[in-house]
């Protein structure tokens, strides 16, 4: 019988401790290539994910990929991680959860280039508020 890995599940089991709890829970991905997120938001090779019911649209947690819809900066992209690239899963508000070492599957390190139905990364300066009268 071959070995079922038990990451997938711990993640799950986390998420939902995270919701019942009513904790923010986030996901610390390494991405690769085979990682497609919004290349403007990765930083050092890795990337923060809020991945709450509020934060995400379609999140699927199976045994090999997360995926989801989620916005950045106002835009809608489509999320999805390998299991495998999942470096840490916790709760924002007080940082409990479990860190993992992300497998590398020998592929490339580059994050995965847009697909066609993600819009371009968002502009590079900060937002500003005027008054209006």
């Amino acid at each position: 019988m071959a070995d079922i890995p038990t990451k997938p599940y711990l993640i799950r089991a986390l998420y939902e401790w995270c919701a019942d709890s009513g904790f923010t829970p986030q996901l610390l991905v390494a991405v690769d290539g085979r990682t497609r997120v919004p290349p403007a938001y990765v930083k050092d090779g890795r990337i923060l994910l809020n991945i709450s019911a509020g934060a995400t649209r379609d999140l699927t947690l199976d045994n090999e990929w997360i995926q989801f819809s989620a916005r950045f900066g106002g835009v809608s992209h489509e999320i999805s991680v390998p299991v495998d690239r999942v470096a840490a899963i916790f709760a924002r508000e007080n940082g409990q959860g479990l860190h993992f070492e992300p497998v590398d599957a020998g592929g490339p390190t580059e994050p995965a280039p847009p697909s066609q139905g993600d819009a371009a990364a968002p502009p590079k300066r900060r937002p500003s508020l005027k008054v209006v009268k």
